[in-house]
């Protein structure tokens, strides 16, 4: 997924850090020409230098080809203007801001934020299993954020297809639970078949998850 970051901060330097690690695509728009040298060296990944807010720089950073913005500059405005350019000029999927006044939670959300938050704890995680793909459907947080329930729906064409579960790489860090087949609930064995259009039901933890979305073809990265 091609996710751009607006703000190149701390916050900025982590979500693309983290982004990354998980195999998603990020690009930084940045004002501070030091930050930008900085993350583009460390990261390196691609870095525009210039203003989040106005239209030409979101051009310039590759808004457009987006499946998802985020907004974490120092200043709720600045996130606000941001998001909302992205959504109507570039018709990003999904918008995330920052807010560092939580007084302006409800005015973001109301004038077309999709995601607001407050604290910059959960950010990476909260903007992946909100954009990551319509495959998949979050359905339960476990273990203090660190692992998590989804319903996986199986695509077409899918690389597995007909193969059993005992012939398909899985992680021990994940677990499937059930399959629903044709409106039938299958509990799973070793050789039960996995096939295209199937919904699983599955719990793994979070590093799990992104390998078994990954090897699945589940996301849009």
């Amino acid at each position: 997924m091609k996710i751009l970051i607006v703000g190149g901060g701390k916050v900025g330097y982590y979500m693309a850090k983290t982004l990354l690690a998980h195999g998603h695509e990020a690009h930084v728009l940045e004002q501070d020409e030091a930050l930008c040298m900085q993350i583009a060296n460390e990261l390196d990944i691609p870095v525009t230098c210039g203003d989040g807010s106005m239209i030409e720089y979101l051009r310039a950073a590759g808004c457009g080809e987006c499946q998802a913005l985020v907004a974490v500059t120092g200043r709720d405005e600045v996130n606000l203007i941001t998001c909302q350019i992205a959504k109507k000029e570039f018709g990003v999927k999904k918008t995330v801001a920052r807010v560092n006044n939580p007084k302006n939670t409800v005015i973001l959300r109301k004038l077309g934020v999709d995601i607001v938050v407050s604290s910059t704890e959960n950010l990476a995680r909260i903007l992946e299993r909100e954009v990551e793909t319509a495959a998949i459907r979050q359905l339960l947080s476990l273990a203090g954020g660190t692992a998590t329930l989804v319903e996986l729906l199986i695509p077409t064409p899918f690389k597995y297809h007909g193969q059993s579960l005992s012939q398909i790489p899985i992680t021990e860090d994940a677990v499937i639970i059930s399959i629903t087949r044709h409106g039938e609930l299958l509990i799973p064995r070793g050789n039960t078949l996995l096939c295209e259009g199937d919904k699983v039901l599955c719990v793994a933890k979070d590093e799990a998850m992104h390998s078994l979305v990954k090897d699945w073809n589940l996301g849009d990265a």
